[in-house]
């Protein structure tokens, strides 16, 4: 058994051992806090004030290399026509697909200085990042406006839309906005200059992928033509990417958030990008545009990876994909063919056979129409027919109950099968051999004679005339017996 010393030194043990466990999370917590603070130092050190700390893109020796190489390559205008290299290694290819990687940079350039123009131009005009929602546009429309707060004096046509001026007029009249100060508006401006340079930039090197479209790509630029081309190779990031992407991406590649401004949306095209550029969408009427873009995007996936393969340098297999795409648009054109008559069947020159017998005669006597259904569908002229709702309503009389007494009553005579049912049933009841039920008794008491001998199927004798009539008389008395 412990003694009590024994139990004090073992709680000093666990009492050493928790002050062990509590500075080891000490530790972690110090080293946690210096790793914050270095990130936040971090952080710090980058100066979002300062443009050149955001941008960087315009001071790398690789886009002044590639700028300089497409410079030269538009003033040279080589011919390309040469294919005495192999796709992947011809300098003009490896240009192309820089090209193709530097537009991508610029795009993602261009939203960084974006953002840059959108948090310091927000003081002046909070809600014109809503209205204007391209990176571009957004640009020229804080150049153009810059401190001015009466937009009535600022001309921003041919930048936006005539609706969108309208909205955003209206909006900077009401808005919370205040000038800004001189310095943070310069480099409000400078970002401006600097986002319009790079789409300067973009666009230089989409026209140099442009002009060596049908050399790279063929097939795709024989479908959507050279500049969509270009725009959808650059977007992608080459044309091996192209090839990659499923058609429902294509279909999407350059599509704008589209600012209608609370005007209605029936006319707008959504998910459609740079292939609403194309000719074939263009000449495409309305209802039937969506289904041109899909059927276009398809067609130019395939025709992405006809060339990516060098499969047909000439083009024809595009220059096909483009024929089918326009017969299937004018497919879809043609109104529905007309309903043509049914002629009637050729008439037979041999009659028919038509059935007759017993049971043809038995069934049309089952269905005949009856003399009460004669006289209801019958109208008399000039008087009104009675009906079971009364005032013309319900179901008609017609001559019913009109001659006579007005009383509703036919008199039907019995049919030839009505009395072979009825006789029927009387034999199946007293059997058909003719021999009387048990509850019946042939003894008869009379006034006269007394106690005489009777016939219970008399009234049967009378219908049909049995054997039985030598044996019995009219009275029904056994006529031999009395005789002997």
């Amino acid at each position: 058994m412990a003694t009590l010393a024994d139990s004090f030194l073992a709680d000093l043990d666990e009492l050493s051992d928790e002050d062990n466990f509590l500075d080891e999370e000490d530790a972690d917590a110090e080293n946690m806090e210096e790793d914050i603070d270095g990130d936040l130092a971090d952080l710090e050190s980058l100066n979002y004030d300062d443009l050149d700390s955001v941008s960087k893109l315009q001071k790398t020796q690789r886009y002044n290399d590639i700028m300089q190489k497409v410079a030269d390559a538009l003033e040279m205008d080589s011919n390309v026509s040469n294919q005495g290299f192999v796709l992947e290694d011809d300098p003009e290819y490896q240009l192309i697909v820089e090209c193709n990687a530097l537009s991508v940079d610029i795009e993602n350039e261009i939203i960084i200085i974006h953002n840059f123009i959108r948090d310091k131009y927000r003081l002046k005009f909070p809600e014109l990042e809503s209205l204007v929602h391209h990176p571009i546009d957004y640009a020229r429309v804080v150049k153009k406006i810059g401190n001015e707060m009466d937009l009535t004096l600022v001309d921003l046509e041919g930048l936006l839309p005539s609706a969108v001026i309208m909205v955003v007029s209206v909006t900077a009249s009401t808005t919370s906005g205040k000038p800004l100060p001189e310095e943070i508006l310069q480099k409000t401006i400078d970002a401006c200059d600097r986002a319009l340079t790079l789409d300067s930039a973009k666009k230089m090197v989409l026209n140099f992928v442009e002009s060596r479209m049908g050399y790279i790509a063929p097939n795709l630029s024989a479908i959507v033509g050279s500049a969509v081309a270009a725009k959808l190779m650059g977007t992608a990031g080459g044309l091996v990417a192209l090839a990659k992407m499923p058609a429902c991406n294509v279909q999407l590649l350059g599509a704008k958030k589209k600012n209608l401004a609370g005007f209605s949306t029936a006319t707008s095209q959504f998910r459609v990008g740079y292939i609403e550029q194309t000719e074939i969408f263009q000449s495409t009427p309305p209802p039937l545009k969506m289904r041109a873009c899909r059927l276009i995007a398809a067609k130019s996936t395939l025709a992405a990876r006809v060339d990516s393969t060098r499969g047909d340098p000439t083009g024809k297999t595009g220059r096909v994909f483009k024929d089918e795409i326009l017969k299937k648009i004018e497919k879809w054109q043609e109104p529905p063919p007309a309903k043509q008559p049914k002629p009637l069947p050729v008439p037979d020159s041999e009659p028919k056979k038509k059935r007759g017998g017993r049971r043809l005669r038995k069934m049309k006597e089952r269905y005949a129409t009856t003399e009460m259904r004669k006289l209801a569908n019958r109208m008399q002229f000039g008087v009104p027919e009675e009906s079971s709702l009364g005032d013309g309503l319900g179901e008609g009389y017609g001559m019913l109950g009109q001659a006579g007494s007005g009383k509703l009553r036919v008199s039907a005579a019995q049919s030839k099968l009505a009395a072979k049912v009825v006789k029927k049933f009387k034999e199946k009841r007293y059997g058909s051999s003719g021999a009387t039920s048990g509850l019946t008794s042939s003894l008869a008491f009379t006034p006269v004679q007394g106690i005489e001998l009777s016939n219970p199927q008399a009234h049967l004798n009378q219908l049909g005339g049995g054997t039985q009539s030598t044996y019995f008389s009219e009275t029904g008395t056994f006529s031999k017996i009395r005789k002997n």
